[in-house]
């Protein structure tokens, strides 16, 4: 996939993902919230990453890079001010309309005109291997977040088994030592029967 069929795809997804916040009620709005963070990171960083690098030394599209970098840096501070909500009070709506209209306008001014330039200013075979390189590392960042979860799924897992496994132990080790202690109580039974049997015959023995 060359690099500008990858973007406006992550554009697509994006602009879904708002439609959905806005059909979402209560605090239903925030999960919504956590995936649109999460796909315009991950879109912010290969961006900024592999995408605009090659963007900043051609003259046509230098400036509309640099100021590509300046929207960035609007939408993460507004996805870092959102982020600290628990409830989705009309105050934290407005923000996220806010946020919207930003990364709308970025989504904008990039498809209309940055992308034409740099169509311009770039060989084909440099936004096929810009398509290929960003593509590659969504896949290596997202991997990265899967393992992440997939460890800590382990972890807890391996936790329950421990904590089972010791409890059994616990009520072997307890069953044992009942056991034991009824073992012991039998032997000093058996063994004062015999100790009183001993003295009743020496004592007929004497008489």
């Amino acid at each position: 996939m060359d690099a500008f069929s990858l973007l406006k795809a992550d554009h697509r997804k994006v602009e879904d993902l708002f439609q959905r916040l806005e059909a979402a009620r209560g605090n239903a709005k925030l999960r919504v919230f956590e995936q649109i963070k999460t796909e315009l990171e991950l879109h912010t960083h290969i961006e900024e990453k592999i995408f605009y690098p090659a963007l900043e030394k051609p003259e046509q599209t230098h400036d509309l890079t640099l100021e590509a970098y300046e929207e960035h840096a609007v939408v993460k501070n507004l996805l870092k001010e959102l982020s600290r909500a628990r409830t989705a009070t009309e105050e934290w709506e407005a923000q996220a309309k806010v946020l919207q209209e930003n990364v709308e306008h970025h989504v904008e001014e990039e498809e209309n005109e940055l992308f034409k330039k740099a169509d311009a200013a770039l060989s084909e075979e440099d936004i096929e291997g810009l398509g290929e390189r960003m593509a590659a590392e969504k896949a290596r960042k997202q991997g990265r977040k899967a393992s992440k979860g997939s460890s800590t799924k382990k972890s807890a897992a391996s936790k329950k088994t421990a904590s089972k496994t010791t409890k059994k132990t616990a009520s072997k080790t307890t069953r044992g030592s009942k056991a034991a202690k009824k073992t012991s109580k039998k032997s000093a039974a058996k063994t004062g029967r015999r100790s009183a049997s001993k003295k009743s015959t020496t004592k007929k023995g004497r008489k």
